[in-house]
């Protein structure tokens, strides 16, 4: 397969697993593209989120906790390595939501690194955060 065919569908995996929390809300069928073994560093929790299991419970626990009005990935950039078996991508994203009785309208940074294992790919790692205030 071809790079530019693994960047794509790199791409898709990931805007299709964003699609399940923020527009469909089907946050448990996160577990269908998180790796048994991702870990995740997020702005809200102290410590890393270790296991897909837990990952899914955190998305969940956002997307039940927030309405979520729009959510927009913006310049995406994926590298690939080892012979395109992992992938790293990163992409800013715009979201607004409801949320303890306001409304937030916020920006940041996204960067996931994904394996394909089994022929597909699966997020092993994610880092988000809001911009930072300047």
């Amino acid at each position: 397969m071809d790079e530019l065919k693994l960047k794509q569908d790199v791409w898709k995996t990931v805007q299709a697993l964003n699609g399940l929390w923020t527009v469909e809300g089907r946050a448990d069928d996160l577990a269908d593209y998180f790796h048994q073994d991702m870990v995740a560093v997020t702005p809200t929790d102290r410590l890393r989120l270790e296991g897909g299991a837990a990952c899914v419970t955190g998305w969940k626990a956002f997307s039940e906790a927030a309405k979520i009005h729009y959510w927009r990935e913006i310049d995406p950039k994926i590298d690939l390595f080892g012979n395109g078996a992992f992938a790293v991508v990163t992409y800013y994203f715009d979201m607004s939501f409801d949320m303890g009785g306001r409304t937030v309208t916020m920006g940041g940074r996204d960067m996931m690194s994904l394996v394909k294992e089994d022929g597909r790919w699966w997020v092993v790692a994610d880092q988000f955060s809001p911009y930072p205030v300047s």
